[in-house]
């Protein structure tokens, strides 16, 4: 993993939005597969130390992903993540939910929309990252929730996951 890499969080208040921009030392094939393949994905869509755990997924355009992010003592925390445009290798939205584990929407958690886009170089590949939330409340709880140091720490397990990977 190079640490010269790309990293950019910006969280914009006055949009109620979160803007990563994340490059990896990956070709785009991988980078995408990364996202949108669960055995992959549950490698490492969660912080260090926890899980993530995909029940099941439907990546095309009206499918879902419903999984749950387990902590180091067992804990479940159950989401949705609902495709809603596919553009292969180039970009793909969804909206993410938390539920509890028969899929109902946990009302006391803010929901986001997501956009990913993905930036092919010529050995690497940049990830623009943005989370839309409805209210300056919701953005503020996702904050709260520790969105930046989870999610960072998450790219940064990913990264490792690219490496290993590439060797293969």
């Amino acid at each position: 993993m190079k640490t010269s890499l790309l990293f950019d969080f910006e969280v914009d208040k006055s949009s109620c939005t979160v803007f990563i921009k994340k490059e990896f030392d990956s070709d785009i094939n991988l980078v995408w597969d990364a996202f949108t393949k669960k055995e992959i994905l549950d490698r490492w869509w969660a912080p260090q130390l926890w899980i993530s755990k995909t029940k099941y997924m439907d990546f095309k355009v009206g499918g879902k992903r419903f999984y749950s992010m387990v902590s180091p003592i067992g804990q479940e925390y159950w989401s949705t993540q609902n495709y809603t445009s596919i553009s292969p290798k180039r970009n793909f939205k969804f909206t993410s939910v938390f539920t509890d584990k028969e899929e109902n929407r946990n009302s006391d958690f803010p929901g986001s929309e997501w956009s990913m886009d993905f930036i092919e170089g010529d050995s690497n590949t940049i990830v623009g990252i943005m989370v839309k939330h409805q209210t300056i409340a919701t953005l503020q709880k996702h904050v709260e929730m520790g969105f930046r140091q989870g999610f960072t720490k998450t790219l940064e397990l990913l990264d490792s996951l690219l490496d290993e990977l590439s060797i293969k």
